[in-house]
């Protein structure tokens, strides 16, 4: 069963309205998947993130001619050979050899891990809160406002990127329309040092109905996370850029976090992905996965919340949310899978259960010009 075919699309959208978080804003999406076929003809689908012109050389230039001719059912050796020249191009590889061989086997994806403990996974509504109109806060509660009347019970929403005071006021206008009745998340993007953080303190003792602060500082500075931890009344998340299972340790060894938030698309494969999931749970540690970049990498994220065992077995029927992309995103609807009242029934069938949408893959590949 060898490789015999590896073909790219490196997908583009311009955002006609930029939107952002601290880290800036985003003036457009872009989305990378491959496809790998076996010389049998079984097909895999892979997706990885990245500026698209360095993926696409890559994968041309050095990736697919080191794979043809492979046998497929040798993920871990070529997942560990493609991680040393690009890791991000890996989790593509590995979640495509995934998927041909649950479909070699005649199972879907979840059958594969052994089996999935549930029929849906919760997700959570994601906002990027800036925009680059003047009443950007009243656009951002249109925005969460729509997600409630589609039936989410949570949302998460980011904070750092104007000053406290003035995002202090935004999300006291999002709680505001929430009423108590929608959990909220907020996201930092590492934009805090702790005297920041601890300017939230006040507010976070008033709501009850926090998820998680996501982010506040650098993810590096665990000693202060701890603090943080043993000072703040909302449960603290992150871990979303870490790219190996046992990056995770430090914060986990010195209980700087409640939930951990990793993401398969920045994992060095879906393999390590799943074996973070395990190793939180062996800490006895939550996992809410990180999913805002790839609509095929969520569905994996789906897939593994469905296979985890319940973090409490005070609520043996209860698994943590998934991330799912609320904005301006036309690779969302690459597969066709939605949230019904904030959640996704797992997808059945061989493989990944789902066949992807080939008019977006032709109506918005990107044709090889600059974009900046």
């Amino acid at each position: 069963m060898n490789i015999q075919k590896v073909e790219t699309f490196p997908l583009f959208y311009r955002l006609p309205r930029p939107y952002g978080d601290a880290n800036g804003m985003k003036a457009y999406r872009t989305c990378y998947l491959i496809r790998i076929t076996t010389e049998a003809g079984v097909e895999g689908w892979g997706e990885c993130t990245d500026w698209l012109p360095t993926l696409h050389k890559g994968f041309h230039e050095r990736i697919i001619p080191h794979l043809i001719g492979k046998p497929a059912t040798d993920r871990t050796k070529i997942v560990r050979t493609i991680k040393k020249w690009h890791a991000r191009a890996a989790a593509a590889v590995s979640m495509a050899l995934t998927e041909i061989m649950a479909k070699t086997c005649g199972a879907s994806v979840c059958q594969l891990w052994g089996g999935k403990l549930r029929d849906k996974v919760p997700v959570y509504a994601s906002f990027q809160s800036y925009s680059e109109e003047t009443d950007w806060q009243e656009h951002a509660l249109k925005g969460i406002e729509h997600a409630i009347r589609q039936g989410y019970r949570s949302v998460k929403v980011k904070i750092g990127g104007k000053s406290i005071a003035e995002d202090q006021q935004h999300i006291a206008s999002v709680q505001a329309l929430l009423q108590g009745e929608v959990s909220l998340a907020l996201d930092a993007n590492q934009s805090y040092d702790l005297s920041a953080a601890l300017q939230w303190r006040p507010l976070f003792k008033e709501w009850t109905n926090l998820s998680w602060l996501e982010e506040p500082m650098p993810v590096k500075h665990i000693a202060e996370y701890a603090l943080l931890r043993s000072r703040l009344f909302v449960p603290l998340a992150g871990g979303e850029n870490l790219a190996a299972a046992a990056e995770f340790i430090p914060l986990l060894a010195q209980h700087a976090l409640d939930f951990l938030t990793p993401d398969p698309l920045h994992l060095t494969g879906i393999d390590v992905y799943r074996e973070t999931l395990r190793l939180a749970r062996s800490f006895g540690i939550r996992v809410t996965p990180h999913a805002y970049d790839g609509a095929l990498t969520r569905l994996y994220a789906i897939f593994a919340q469905a296979c985890l065992e319940p973090w409490s077995k005070m609520e043996p029927d209860a698994i943590e949310p998934v991330e799912w992309d609320a904005m301006d995103n036309p690779f969302t609807a690459l597969f066709a899978v939605q949230p019904a009242n904030g959640s996704i029934t797992v997808p059945d069938g061989c493989g990944i259960g789902l066949e992807i949408d080939s008019e977006l893959l032709t109506f918005y590949r990107w044709d090889g010009s600059g974009y900046l």
